[in-house]
C-alpha cells in the first residue's frame, strides 16, 4: 500500500461500486439473486452495534455494497463469489458450471482464474487470496469477469446526457438607495389610503370624488390663469430645494458594484490567458510527443518480451500449483508431528518405568532383606524340630506310661483270679 500511494487501501471499495452498477446492467438480480435466492448486495443488512461490531453481517458503514470489500461472512462470501463468478464466465460465452455448496474449493479458484486467464486478463496473486471470498483480488476478478460478460453482451458506455435547465428570470429588486420623491409620496398616500380604509363609507368616498376632480379642474384652470409672482415663486423654491434633495448611499451589495467587479476580473482573465495560452500549448504538444514515444517503446517492448511474459505467467501458474501442493504436504507433516509427539511421550514413559526397574534390581536391600528373611525361617525351623521332638519325647512317654500301666493291670488281674481258683 506505501508503494501504491496512501488511497490504494481504499481501492477496493470503489471497485466494489463499479462491479454492482455493472451487475444491476446484466440484470444480476433477476438471473442470480432470484434463482438462488440470495439478497441484494445494494440493500443494507441489520445494523451491527455502535464503536465497529463483531465483524457478523451487519456494518454500520458498510453495508451490504462494500459486500465483497469486507470480511463479514467467509463462507457466505466464498459461496456468492463463486456463484457470481460462475454466471458471469457463462454470461461471457464461456460455458461454465455452477458450482456446488461440497465441492472442492481450490479446484473451483483454480478454474474461474484459468478462465479469467482465457481472458487475457493477467493474474497476479496467489490462488489462496480467493479463498476468503473477500478483499481486493475478489473485487478484481469479479470486476473483470462483469467488463467481460458487458463486452460480451455488446454493451458500450455512452456519453451522459445532461438535461438543459431554464434560467428563470431574475426579478430586479429596487434597491433602497434610488428611492425618488414620487416613490416616497406614493408610499406616504398609501399609508394615508390604509388608514382611512376603515373609516371612509362608499357614499362618502364618491363625493370625496367628485370634490377632488372639482378641485383638479379649479387648479389646472388656476395652473393656465396663474397670478403668483416669479421672485416670490424663485424664492420659495430655493427654501425648499435643500429638502428636498435625496442622498444616495453607495453599498457594497449593489448589482452595479458585482458587474464592474465582473468586467474587472473578465479583462485579467483574458489578458492572463493570452499569456498563458501559449505555454499550455507548447506543454500540451510536448506531453502528445511524449506519449506517442512512450506508446510506440511499450508496444516495441511488448513484442520483444512476449514470449517472457507467457514464459513468466506459466512459471507463476507452476509456482502457484506447487504452493497449493505444499501447503497439502504441510498439513500432512503438521499431523504427523503430533502423531510423533504422542510417540514420544509413550516412549518416556517406557523408558521411566525401565529405569526404576532396572534401579530397583541392582540395589541390594531386597537380597539383604531376603537372607534375613531365610535366616529366620531357619531358626524358627530349629524352634519347630525341637519342640516337635519334645512333642514326640512326651507322647512316648505316655505310650510307654499306658502300657506299664496295662501291663501292671494284667498282672493285678491274673494273680487275683488265681488267688480266687485257690479257695
Amino acid at each position: 500500500v506505501a508503494e501504491r500511494g496512501p488511497g490504494a487501501a481504499y481501492h477496493m471499495f470503489v471497485l466494489m461500486e463499479e462491479l454492482l452498477d455493472k451487475l444491476k446492467l446484466l440484470s444480476y438480480e433477476e438471473e442470480v439473486l432470484r434463482r438462488h435466492n440470495m439478497r441484494p448486495l445494494s440493500r443494507c443488512p441489520s445494523p451491527a452495534p455502535p464503536g465497529g461490531g463483531t465483524g457478523g453481517r451487519g456494518r454500520p458503514w458498510g453495508g451490504r455494497r462494500h459486500y465483497f470489500a469486507l470480511p463479514t461472512n467467509p463462507g457466505e462470501q466464498f459461496f456468492m463469489f463463486c456463484t457470481l463468478a460462475a454466471w458471469l464466465i457463462t454470461k461471457a460465452g464461456h460455458p461454465f458450471e455452477q458450482p456446488q455448496e461440497y465441492d472442492d474449493p481450490n479446484a473451483i479458484i483454480s478454474n474461474i482464474l484459468s478462465e479469467l486467464r482465457s481472458f487475457g486478463r493477467p493474474v497476479d496473486f496467489p490462488p489462496s487470496k480467493l479463498k476468503a471470498g473477500y478483499g481486493e483480488q475478489a473485487c478484481y476478478v469479479l470486476d473483470c469477469l462483469a467488463e467481460e460478460a458487458l463486452k460480451y453482451t455488446g454493451f458500450s458506455w455512452k456519453r451522459p446526457a445532461y438535461p438543459t435547465e431554464e434560467l428563470e428570470e431574475e426579478e430586479i429588486t429596487e434597491d433602497d438607495a434610488e428611492l425618488t420623491l414620487n416613490k416616497l409620496e406614493e408610499d406616504v398616500a398609501e399609508e394615508e389610503s390604509d388608514n382611512e380604509e376603515n373609516f371612509i363609507d362608499l357614499n362618502v368616498l364618491k363625493a370625496q370624488t367628485y370634490r377632488s376632480d372639482m378641485n383638479d379642474s379649479v387648479k389646472h384652470e388656476e395652473i393656465l390663469q396663474s397670478t403668483v409672482d416669479a421672485a416670490e415663486w424663485n424664492l420659495e423654491v430655493e427654501r425648499v430645494l435643500p429638502q428636498l434633495k435625496v442622498t444616495v448611499r453607495t453599498d457594497n451589495k449593489d448589482w452595479r458594484i458585482h458587474v464592474d467587479q465582473m468586467h474587472q476580473h473578465k479583462d485579467g482573465i483574458e489578458s492572463s490567458l493570452k499569456e498563458t495560452r501559449g505555454y499550455l500549448d507548447k506543454l500540451h504538444n510536448e506531453i502528445s510527443r511524449t506519449l506517442e514515444k512512450i506508446n510506440s517503446r511499450e508496444k516495441y517492448i511488448n513484442n520483444q518480451l512476449e514470449h517472457l511474459v507467457q514464459e513468466y505467467r506459466s512459471a507463476q501458474a507452476l509456482l502457484s500449483e506447487a504452493k497449493e501442493k505444499y501447503q497439502e504436504g504441510s498439513g500432512g507433516v503438521t499431523e504427523r508431528i503430533r502423531v510423533l509427539s504422542e510417540i514420544t511421550e509413550v516412549l518416556e514413559k517406557v523408558k521411566q518405568e525401565t529405569e526404576e526397574k532396572g534401579s530397583s534390581m541392582t540395589d541390594g536391600a531386597p537380597l539383604v532383606k531376603i537372607k534375613q528373611a531365610l535366616t529366620k525361617l531357619k531358626q524358627e525351623t530349629i524352634q519347630m524340630d525341637i519342640q516337635i521332638g519334645v512333642m514326640e519325647h512326651t507322647l512316648l512317654q505316655s505310650k510307654l506310661k499306658e502300657k506299664s500301666n496295662m501291663t501292671r493291670d494284667m498282672h493285678a488281674t491274673m494273680i487275683s483270679e488265681a488267688t480266687i481258683g485257690a479257695y
